[in-house]
């Protein structure tokens, strides 16, 4: 019997998506010590998923972390690991999909494949997959291992093996250069087929060539939005090259207030005055040493970006100059954005009251 499944949400008619970025995580994406700063508790968890799905935005993403930045906050080691997470909140949710982020060394392929289908069904078909192979090695140190030289090299084994999981009516054999198995089997096989959307956060070279040959989208960041084009096209040059086509996403943290002085000056409270400095530098000293997601000047320039988004790019100001930085984002050929608040369930209401009917008079969305 076959189950009829709607077409997942990023494959919606919207020229640009939107999605929560981090909310699984205490702080999500901002390193401060204001007091409203995002807890992540289940029940907040809950509630902004919910202003999402009924806002019409198109998913969900958590972050993988294990520990925490140090610092006063210890930000981000109150996290929810992200099947559960996902599968709890497809039961909860109608519309928006349901995004898992998965350190491929960490989790065994053939238990990625059945808690991935899991979600799946729960959710009616709106999962998906964010794959990525991990950069701290205290984080790694936890499980007993350490971050390989060639990461991707075994994340390609990782989904191909998911991938024949799925397709295969027997069970099969699996000899490889970091994987060998015997006798796998994995039903249910998910409801979207060949397997859930896929997408992969990469700024370095084999980053990019994984997401062109196996991933549906992209994120990449850009330190000013001129920049940006260069990255799309790398990432859609390279797609080509697989005969494929991969959409291209950025990360961006939001300051969106009635006016631009009230926004500028709530930046500078919480990403400046009350950053939490010492967790801020951490996080920057190990991202540069170990990870290959942000263009290197970021780590010089924009120490506040850190500090307000994991250096991600801020949108601040008035929900008028929110849209046109969006549409400036849109024009360089991005297909749509995470976003991350100091505390969604006081600001994403605002987001979508004020910014989502604008971004349809613009002609970004239509929904």
């Amino acid at each position: 019997m076959t189950t009829s499944i709607k077409a997942h949400p990023l494959k919606g008619q919207n020229k640009f998506k939107l999605g929560v970025f981090s909310a699984n995580a205490d702080g999500a994406l901002a390193i401060t010590t204001v007091p409203e700063r995002w807890s992540a508790r289940w029940s907040d968890c809950v509630t902004s998923a919910q202003i999402a799905d009924r806002a019409g935005l198109e998913f969900v993403l958590p972050i993988a972390r294990w520990r925490g930045f140090g610092g006063q906050t210890q930000v981000r080691e109150w996290s929810f690991e992200t099947f559960t997470w996902a599968a709890a909140l497809a039961a909860l949710t109608e519309r928006i999909g349901l995004f898992m982020t998965v350190h491929v060394p960490l989790v065994h392929p053939v238990y990625a494949a059945k808690a991935l289908a899991t979600v799946d069904h729960v959710s009616g078909g709106r999962a998906g997959l964010n794959i990525v192979c991990g950069w701290n090695p205290e984080e790694f140190a936890m499980f007993g291992t350490a971050p390989m030289d060639r990461p991707y090299e075994q994340a390609q084994e990782w989904i191909d093996i998911i991938l024949r999981a799925y397709a295969s009516s027997e069970p099969f054999d699996y000899e490889g250069a970091h994987y060998q198995l015997k006798g796998v089997v994995s039903r249910p096989a998910s409801l979207q087929l060949p397997r859930p959307v896929t997408m992969n956060a990469a700024f370095g070279p084999p980053g990019r060539d994984y997401a062109a040959r196996n991933c549906d989208y992209l994120f990449s960041t850009f330190s000013t939005i001129e920049d940006g084009r260069r990255h799309v096209e790398d990432v859609k040059s390279r797609a080509f090259a697989f005969g494929r086509d991969v959409g291209v996403y950025t990360v961006l943290h939001v300051v969106c207030r009635e006016t631009e002085q009230e926004a500028r000056t709530y930046y500078d409270r919480y990403a400046l005055e009350m950053a939490d400095h010492a967790a801020v530098d951490n996080h920057m000293a190990k991202k540069k040493e170990f990870a290959n997601s942000h263009d290197s000047e970021a780590f010089r320039i924009y120490k506040q970006r850190f500090a307000g988004g994991a250096g991600s790019y801020p949108l601040v100001g008035t929900p008028e100059q929110i849209v046109d930085e969006i549409a400036a984002i849109s024009a360089q050929g991005y297909a749509g954005a995470a976003l991350s608040f100091v505390n969604y369930t006081y600001e994403l209401p605002f987001f979508c009251d004020r910014v989502l009917p604008l971004l349809r008079q613009a002609g970004l969305r239509v929904e």
